[in-house]
C-alpha cells in the first residue's frame, strides 16, 4: 500500500514557476514508477509526465514539453513537478499517481494522491 500527499500548489501569474511535490509513504516510492495528471473544470483528467523507478525514463505530455520537469529522490520518497513558464491553461487540480497499471500516460494507476490545486492567472 502507498499513500501520495502532494503540495506546492498555489496561484501564480501567467509566466511564473511553482514546484509540486508528492511525498510517498507505505511502501517506499522507490519501487514505484510515477506520474503526474491534472483535470481542469469540466474535463477529462489529462497525463502530464511521467517518471520509472530509476528515473532513467521520462515522458511528458505536448502540453507541457519543455516548460515542465518531472524528477524524484528515491531518498525521500518524494517525486516533483517544476513548473516553468505557467499559463493559464495549465490551471488545474494536479494529481500524483503512482504504480501504473497500463501504458503511463493512462489514468489506470494503483494509487492516487488527493490533489493540489494550481491557479494561473492572465
Amino acid at each position: 500500500q502507498v499513500q501520495l500527499v502532494e503540495s506546492g500548489g498555489g496561484l501564480v501569474q501567467a509566466g511564473g514557476s511553482l514546484r509540486l511535490s508528492c511525498a510517498a509513504s507505505g511502501r517506499t516510492s522507490s519501487s514505484s514508477a510515477m506520474g503526474w495528471f491534472r483535470q481542469a473544470p469540466g474535463k477529462d483528467r489529462e497525463f502530464v509526465a511521467f517518471i520509472s523507478r530509476s528515473g532513467g525514463s521520462i515522458y511528458y505530455a505536448d502540453s507541457v514539453k519543455g516548460r515542465f520537469t518531472i524528477s524524484r529522490d528515491n531518498a525521500k520518497n518524494t517525486a516533483y513537478l517544476q513548473m516553468n513558464s505557467l499559463k493559464p491553461e495549465d490551471t488545474a487540480v494536479y494529481y500524483c499517481a503512482a504504480d501504473p497499471l497500463g501504458a503511463y500516460g493512462s489514468s489506470r494507476y494503483q494509487y492516487w494522491g488527493q490533489g493540489t490545486q494550481v491557479t494561473v492567472s492572465s
